[in-house]
């Protein structure tokens, strides 16, 4: 059988590895015995690279290190309440822009160590070009996306800082507001149309995006932001990790005018592998069939074609099934695709080639 490869959209490994205090990244190297992604399983599960998002959860979810490091930070974020710290990824309060940015920033810089001490096994992209070519040679490619773009201000001088540095992906919000826009909830059922559009200084981030050619990433983003995207970006419409809401009523799921619209644009919906974002009752059952992904993806299909849909699979910030268990277990998804019938050329078109296609035609 002809291995399959994945490049995939959408990865909380740098912040697993942040909030673990690898800084260096060499659980990844050797492989971390936790989570999802590490490269002994990449080359298990044939994953050969993706987005890498850099989300900053609440204050409270940093680790002790991170403040160890910054404590003019600590004390001026502590000047309006003491931090205390809790494991709740999920915590929705808005967050400090200073703060976000020095996370941000060491994310990024544990992407660069890896890069400096194992370069024959990790490279950052920036086209689709380098990206070929680095799977070529066998190394992880790192596509480097910012989830929620509290690390930057209203100037956006920060943006241009990040992309000098490689960023060329950007959500503009989590599930949080902050001045760009609205992100939605975690309800259950629940809908995406719920807050308001796009604040100015959000359009000014959707224009400038596009100038300097940084991919806009819809998922988390409310219907009202979505519509606004769609109204101002003259670039193909993208969710890097969200599903179909006719099959599950997550209000991260995108509605069929949603996907319409993104199939209007040529964009590219990635399939996401949360299991609340994929069971019909919004249960995160980790018994979850891999027939229910197959459901989804059909679904997409319908709507996106064949050009349209990818995997976004939200490894290390997500529960997954545990018939497929981590990136080592891809090749378990891959199987129950060719047994619902898709064939050899749509299951490449949906692992690697559509993700590599949207990135030339938004990037180069």
């Amino acid at each position: 059988m002809t291995e399959t490869i994945v490049f995939d959209g959408h990865n909380d490994t740098l912040l697993a590895l942040w909030r673990e205090d690898d800084l260096n990244g060499t659980s990844f190297i050797s492989g971390r015995g936790k989570g999802h992604i590490d490269l002994p399983r990449c080359k298990e599960g044939g994953f050969v690279g993706g987005f890498f998002a850099m989300f900053v959860p609440a204050e409270t979810v940093a680790p002790d290190s991170f403040w160890h490091r910054h404590p003019a930070l600590l004390a001026e974020i502590n000047k309006k309440g003491e931090i205390k710290t809790s494991d709740n990824l999920l915590n929705t309060k808005p967050i400090s822009q200073s703060y976000a940015y020095e996370a941000t920033q060491e994310m990024i810089t544990i992407a660069y160590q890896l890069v400096q001490t194992h370069a024959d096994k990790v490279k950052i992209c920036t086209d689709s070009n380098q990206i070929t070519s680095c799977i070529a040679q066998g190394a992880v490619a790192i596509l480097l996306h910012i989830e929620g773009a509290e690390a930057i201000g209203p100037d956006l001088h920060e943006l241009d800082a990040l992309y000098d540095l490689g960023l060329r992906s950007i959500g503009p919000v989590w599930s949080r507001p902050n001045i760009f826009a609205e992100g939605v909830d975690f309800s259950f059922p629940g809908t995406p149309d719920q807050g308001g559009g796009l604040t100015d200084i959000g359009k000014k981030l959707v224009r400038f995006c596009n100038q300097k050619h940084i991919l806009i990433d819809l998922s988390h983003l409310n219907e009202a932001g979505f519509w606004d995207v769609a109204k101002i970006s003259d670039k193909p419409l993208v969710a890097t990790h969200s599903n179909v809401h006719s099959l599950c009523a997550s209000p991260r799921n995108l509605t069929k005018s949603q996907l319409a619209a993104i199939a209007e644009s040529n964009g590219v919906v990635g399939l996401n592998y949360g299991l609340g974002f994929l069971h019909p009752d919004g249960k995160r059952d980790s018994n979850l069939p891999l027939d229910t992904m197959c459901r989804h993806l059909d679904g997409l299909l319908e709507i996106l074609g064949e050009d349209g849909v990818a995997f976004g699979s939200d490894f290390d910030g997500i529960q997954i099934s545990s018939h497929s268990s981590d990136c080592a277990g891809l090749p378990n998804l891959i199987t129950a695709m060719r047994h619902n019938g898709y064939d050899q050329p749509l299951i490449n078109k949906i692992c690697s080639e559509n993700w590599i296609q949207m990135i030339k035609n938004t990037l180069g």
